[in-house]
Parts: structure tokens; sequence; C-alpha cells
């Protein structure tokens, strides 16, 4: 799986640990080894660019997820990978450090633990699950759940 991250937000931030919760959340949710991902982190002015352009929002969000075309992702082991294809190009995440930074401190934990959560988020978003409807939150933010913690007990072995 190959997974990209830039960071050009201008905070210094633990990518090895990003990187490492983004595979898993993929690892866990069946997709193809041949996904590729992009990651990207951004300062705040950019992302506010970016919500506004894309999502229509005002100011700054913490995470923004562009999926690719949705005909050409491999969802997971129901659709498996003839060797010799293309990649499945998921999409890009798109993180801003200062949003999750001051999202930690009213949670009550640090800003790691926030972009950790804001990236299994945005992978679940490229992999088609939404919040806009309770039950579709409830689902995902499970789902979410989940995952970080599957995570978080595999660091600490």
């Amino acid at each position: 799986m190959s997974i990209e991250i830039a960071n050009e937000s201008g905070v210094d931030i633990g990518t090895d640990a990003v990187l490492a919760v983004a595979r898993h959340a993929l690892d866990e949710m069946g997709v193809n080894q041949l996904a590729e991902l992009s990651v990207l982190l951004v300062d705040i002015d950019y992302m506010a660019e970016l919500n506004h352009r894309w999502m229509g929002g005002d100011g700054p969000t913490d995470v923004l997820a562009f999926p690719m075309d949705e005909g050409s992702v491999d969802h997971g082991p129901g659709e498996s990978a003839v060797a010799g294809t293309e990649p499945a190009l998921l999409g890009d995440i798109v993180l801003c450090p200062e949003v999750a930074a001051k999202q930690a401190a009213t949670a009550g934990h640090s800003a790691a633990d926030e972009l950790h959560l804001l990236t299994v988020h945005g992978v679940l978003h490229l992999l088609g699950y939404d919040h806009a409807e309770p039950d579709e939150e409830r689902e995902m933010f499970a789902l979410q759940a989940r995952l970080l913690a599957g995570w978080r007990s595999t660091r600490s072995t």
C-alpha cells in the first residue's frame, strides 16, 4: 500500500504515526494492498480556502477528504486484485494541525491523538462513509472508534 504524506502546515508533527494509523485503518477495512493514498497537512489559511472552494464553508475545517472516482476504488476482499492491475487511487486527505490542536484542547486529549482520529475519519470518508444522517453518524463514528482503539492497542504492545 502506498501512502504519501506532505507536511506543508509549518507545524512539526509525527508524520510516521499519521502514516501508521492510516495504514492500519486501510488494512482493517480490507482495502486492496495496491491502493494509493495521499495525506496533506496544511496551514489554517489554505484549509479555509479549500473549505470555501470545495465545501462552501466559512473558515478552516479540521479534515477534508477528496475521493477519486468510486469506480476505480477497490473496497476490499470482495473485489480481489488481479496481478498486474493498476493500483487503486483512493484519493486525498487534507488535515489542518492547527485546527486539530484547538479541537484537542477542547476535547481534553493531545493534538497528536486528534490528528490520528481525523486521519481515520478521512480514510472512512474516502471509503464512502458519511455522517450526514444520525444512523450514518452512529455507524461511522463507532467504526472510527473501533479502528482507533485497535491501532492504539497495537502501539502499546
